[in-house]
């Protein structure tokens, strides 16, 4: 094998992975955080693509198009949590029901404000070759962005006010009422941040992946099973599973083809949920 082309599959594998770990960061703290399964978490990954697509067409330059987004989906994010999931805590099934249907109706609402297609914003034409073989510098950019964002997450959650407050909430809600911390605002912003997330995932991955209706059902059933495979550890344990499943499933896709790719990753994932049915952080001692 040229050494060559093992160096640009490792790279794409690693772009691959560092693309679903995006997409899925924002479904990891809240699930981690506040045990909410967020089905329309693709929805919203998608609400955020819009308003950057949107942005980007009334003028507003792409770098701030992609703030406009997350506070665009973390504004509706604060909105679901207060009037439906707020009702729903400890009711999981209900939750999933519940956000299930909210994911269909933003689905239609896409369709019906803009459409089954939309114009892409492109992606910018920078390559890196290696040898005969050449990739884009965008996508390999992702491996950079999903370590900032693991590190902005982590640091949120374990370095600051907020992310003390909002772990209190969850695992002694009355203790931490009793000490004077507002759990159902705090719940509120958790949930909104997750959101957040989805929709700078959104927002980031526009000029590879278009803005459609249906852009996040990929990335909400492979997200969802990265997050039930990595286990309560949600943050450390999605990245690990991220890198494993997606790196994996890009692997296999490079050598064979990328229905090969699929069924290895849900093979893998039907393998390790019977291996460990917690998760493979369940007897992890990090928290985070």
């Amino acid at each position: 094998m040229e050494l060559d082309y093992l160096m640009t599959v490792i790279l794409s594998s690693l772009s691959s992975a560092s693309i679903l770990l995006i997409a899925t960061i924002g479904l990891a703290v809240v699930y981690g955080l506040m045990g909410v399964i967020n089905l329309a978490h693709g929805e919203f990954l998608m609400v955020g693509a819009y308003s950057a697509l949107t942005a980007t067409q009334i003028g507003i330059p792409y770098p701030l198009a992609i703030p406009f987004a997350i506070m665009v989906t973390m504004l509706i994010g604060a909105i679901v949590e207060c009037l439906i999931i707020r009702k729903l805590y400890g009711r999981i099934f209900d939750t999933m029901l519940a956000t299930w249907g909210l994911g269909m109706v933003f689905n239609q609402g896409a369709v019906l404000l803009f459409g089954t297609v939309s114009p892409g914003i492109g992606m910018p034409q920078y390559s890196l070759t290696i040898g005969q073989y050449s990739l884009a510098i965008y996508p390999l950019i992702m491996i950079a962005v999903a370590i900032l964002m693991l590190a902005f997450v982590y640091f949120l959650m374990t370095k600051t006010v907020y992310g003390m407050k909002a772990r209190a909430s969850i695992q002694a809600p009355q203790m931490a009422q009793a000490i004077g911390i507002e759990s159902s605002n705090v719940n509120t912003l958790t949930f909104a941040i997750g959101c957040g997330l989805a929709g700078f995932a959104g927002a980031i991955l526009l000029p590879i992946i278009p803005a459609t209706p249906s852009m996040g059902l990929f990335f909400a059933v492979k997200g969802f099973l990265t997050v039930v495979v990595a286990g309560p550890v949600a943050l450390t344990g999605s990245a690990v599973t991220a890198l494993g499943l997606g790196g994996g499933s890009s692997i296999t896709a490079s050598f064979l083809t990328s229905v090969v790719g699929d069924v290895f990753f849900f093979l893998m994932t039907a393998l390790l949920l019977w291996l460990y049915p917690l998760g493979i952080s369940s007897k992890w001692r990090r928290k985070l």
